[in-house]
């Protein structure tokens, strides 16, 4: 079953990792996609490859969803290709490690350029369209950082997920009288080149296995079965939900080890 067949998808930050699992994902489903990228070419490329091995259309379009001149040429080229954007995936995001008392102005501004205005400025855009055509769907891909603190040294990274947590909520309430559903999806640690770093040391890849009640880390396809659902005609009466793809990890207190083993 093809649940998007011939629906248009931007996915944003399509390019690798989770993005190009949600690319695929869409793609399996029928969509024709639009991969957007800042940086990384011919990843791009072969992504987009990928998606026209699937018998779909697919275009790569670079822009840096943090400016709204890029975000205003960047549907320009996919409408103009592949056609009114029916489904968008807010997916671009970035997580500079630092601690409260090291992050600069720089890096807090540039998280919240790519976490949460890009969210405002693509969704603003492809709602207008959305509205006039009365039907529309947008996924935001958020974190479990959206709920809690899931590290000591990301704070800015954290309450911009927070605050695109809200964002999607109101947006929801705000567009949804025009048939436009709006929802997100929260990941916890997946194993792709964001986390490449984090996860080489062996004693972190443990811990973070460990706190997880499945006892494995997630993986970025699962995100994009998530992602599918809520783009689907499936989902036509889910709004403002944030769907957790974490294993259970934000509704499971911290608890020593003995707590849980006791019978």
């Amino acid at each position: 079953m093809q649940r998007l067949l011939n629906r248009v998808a931007l996915v944003t930050g399509g390019s690798r990792g989770i993005g190009e699992a949600i690319v695929i994902r869409l793609a399996e489903e029928g969509a024709d996609v639009a991969i957007n990228y800042y940086r990384g070419e011919e990843e791009a490329k072969k992504v987009r490859d990928q998606v026209v091995a699937l018998g779909r259309k697919a275009m790569i379009v670079q822009g840096d969803v943090g400016k709204k001149e890029d975000v205003e040429r960047m549907f320009d080229q996919v409408e103009q290709e592949l056609g009114p954007v029916e489904v968008l995936v807010n997916n671009s995001g970035i997580a500079p490690f630092e601690p409260f008392m090291k992050v600069t102005e720089e890096t807090w501004d540039r998280t919240y350029n790519t976490n949460v205005k890009s969210i405002f400025l693509t969704s603003q855009r492809a709602a207008k369209g959305m509205i006039e055509r009365r039907h529309g769907k947008i996924v935001n891909v958020l974190s479990t950082a959206s709920l809690v603190v899931t590290s000591p040294v990301i704070p800015h990274y954290q309450s911009s997920k927070a605050a695109a947590h809200m964002l999607t909520k109101g947006m929801a309430i705000e567009l949804g009288k025009f048939n436009i559903n709006v929802n997100a999806v929260g990941p916890s640690t997946v194993d792709t080149d964001m986390c490449k770093d984090f996860l080489a040391d062996d004693d972190i890849r443990k811990k973070e296995i460990e706190a997880n009640p499945m006892k494995r880390l997630g993986t970025a396809r699962q995100i994009g079965d998530a992602v599918v659902f809520l783009a689907s005609e499936e989902a036509m009466q889910v709004n403002g939900h944030l769907l957790m793809v974490d294993g259970g990890l934000t509704v499971k207190a911290a608890q020593p080890e003995d707590h849980m083993d006791r019978d």
